[in-house]
């Protein structure tokens, strides 16, 4: 449609006709992204999360919902403020490994880690989610260009 009034149902629908695509792409990549994201940091942690989770330790879902919202908080960062799934792929790599190493650095300064998430200790677990989210924000301020 052509000329439509700003603010007119047909405005409204030729936005809608334009984005709808866009949103629909870059949210399926960032889906998909952060399901890989989590599958590798699942694979690479010593712990087994999903088993732990079914038999109801909710330490190591509290770790796991965590890392899920550390991966997630620098892709919805850099897809406010980048245009490129590019950009989004490349700075979600840096998440996931930013989330790692986070990760090991916890478990070092908290000895026994491992065993206190498999044990269900939700303080040990909180600690660590609280840490991730934190280098989360951090990575994901960092990211957007000034």
């Amino acid at each position: 449609m052509m000329d439509a009034a700003p603010g007119s149902f047909a405005a409204i629908l030729d936005a809608l006709g334009s984005g709808l695509p866009k949103l629909i792409i870059q949210f399926v990549t960032c889906a998909v992204l952060l399901a890989i994201g989590v599958a590798i940091y699942v694979r690479v942690t010593p712990f087994r999360e999903r088993e732990m989770v079914v038999h109801g330790n909710a330490a190591a879902g509290t770790m796991l919902a965590g890392a899920i919202l550390a991966l997630a908080i620098p892709l919805a960062a850099m897809l406010a403020t980048s245009g490129t799934l590019l950009d989004v792929l490349v700075w979600g790599i840096v998440a996931l490994i930013l989330q790692l190493i986070t990760l090991g650095v916890v478990a070092l300064v908290m000895r026994n880690f491992r065993g206190m998430i498999e044990g269900g200790n939700i303080a040990a677990a909180v600690t660590l989610a609280g840490a991730q989210i934190a280098v989360a924000l951090l990575n994901a301020a960092a990211m957007v260009p000034n």
